[in-house]
């Protein structure tokens, strides 16, 4: 199976810790659909699977009108084997979702939500630059379930300067409260490129001490593995069964297609980047050659990111396969390092594979580095 990325490059307002690519001009809005449907057609030979997974991510695609988005799922559907059981996803900020939107998007196909909450605090909102308010959070979250959406992401923030336990904890329990298909979760990182890269730089920025993100990330933990929750990935938590099967097959290495300014693809061999900037991506898909740049997997590449995608699953990192279809012996390589994470309590291996435990988690970032192959192997 393959999945479809669709890039929806706007912004009411930038959030001050966001380094995506987007525009808060949102006055060539016309034409960029125009462009992401031609695109789609100029590249309907790049999967040669089905497509099992669509997902509108950004920006924020759920500025779009609901007949933007119809345009480009029935231009993905004449382009595309779409199965019928497809998940199609359109990430969405809460004050986009009045009772009649939501209404219009079950109709246009849209059957998975993944609702950009972040906190449901208006003190941590409104210091993230954030466009909504915890009512208007509410209001849609109770609106999605009234008309119909039975598959709900919430994605939260932690770590953020000043957001104490106690104010985590009423996020989480808030949440919890809707009883969410799937929950995304992510520790605030700061990009050189955003405001609060600018105040870092200035001193004008004090970040949470590790000690502090990491008790948060332990607590969400808990408290998401009390509710019944699954810890499927890193970052991500779900109901049995009710994973995000795009978000996935990233980490499973599953071709996709990336539509869009500043979108990535990725057929099993090579990486493509679409260039990050509207006027020149509009002008090369109107010219009838998008504007990318190709990157080669070598050998050393597939084996890093067959590392640094699988060790982020409850799945883990299986070594015969790295090794019968990747050609790296791993536990030969790093037997003595493996065997230190796995004394210190940071790694299990069993039956071949290799799976980060609850306090490896908290490093997975070192420990996945130094387990990667480098200019010393």
């Amino acid at each position: 199976m393959a999945g479809v990325y669709i890039h929806i490059p706007y912004c009411r307002q930038a959030c001050h810790y966001c380094d995506f690519h987007f525009s808060t001009n949102l006055q060539d809005q016309e034409l960029m659909i125009k462009c992401l449907s031609q695109e789609i057609s100029i590249r309907k030979d790049f999967l040669k699977e089905p497509v099992e997974t669509i997902y509108f991510g950004g920006g924020t695609p759920s500025l779009l009108s609901v007949k933007s988005l119809d345009l480009l799922i029935k231009t993905l559907r004449t382009s595309f084997i779409v199965t019928n059981d497809a998940e199609i996803t359109l990430e969405a900020n809460p004050d986009d979702l009045s009772k009649s939107k939501l209404e219009q998007l079950i109709m246009a196909g849209i059957n998975r939500l993944s609702i950009g909450i972040q906190s449901f605090d208006n003190t941590i909102l409104s210091y993230l630059n954030r466009s909504h308010d915890a009512e208007s959070a509410l209001v849609a979250l109770t609106d999605a379930r009234q008309v119909g959406f039975s598959n709900i992401s919430l994605d939260l923030i932690y770590a953020i300067p000043d957001l104490s336990m106690d104010m985590w904890r009423k996020t989480i329990n808030t949440a919890l409260e809707f009883k969410p298909e799937h929950i995304s979760t992510y520790g605030l990182t700061i990009e050189d490129k955003t405001p609060f890269g600018t105040w870092l730089k200035k001193g004008q920025l004090k970040l949470m001490d590790e000690e502090s993100a990491a008790r948060q990330f332990e607590t969400l933990g808990e408290m998401m593995l009390a509710a019944g929750y699954d810890q499927y990935e890193i970052s991500n938590f779900s109901l049995p069964g009710m994973h995000s099967r795009h978000n996935s097959s990233y980490w499973t290495q599953t071709p996709y297609l990336g539509v869009g300014p500043g979108a990535h693809s990725y057929d099993g061999a090579s990486r493509f980047s679409n260039v990050r900037s509207n006027p020149r991506y509009t002008q090369s898909i109107m010219d009838g050659k998008p504007d990318m740049e190709a990157e080669l997997l070598h050998s050393k590449e597939k084996i890093n990111e067959f590392i640094l995608t699988t060790l982020r699953t409850k799945w883990g990192c299986n070594l015969e396969v790295l090794k019968t279809q990747l050609g790296d012996d791993l536990m030969a390589r790093r037997q003595a390092y493996i065997t230190q994470q796995q004394l210190a309590g940071l790694i299990l291996v069993e039956h071949n594979v290799i799976r980060l435990t609850s306090r490896g988690k908290l490093l997975a970032d070192k420990i996945t580095e130094d387990l990667m192959v480098d200019d010393s192997d």
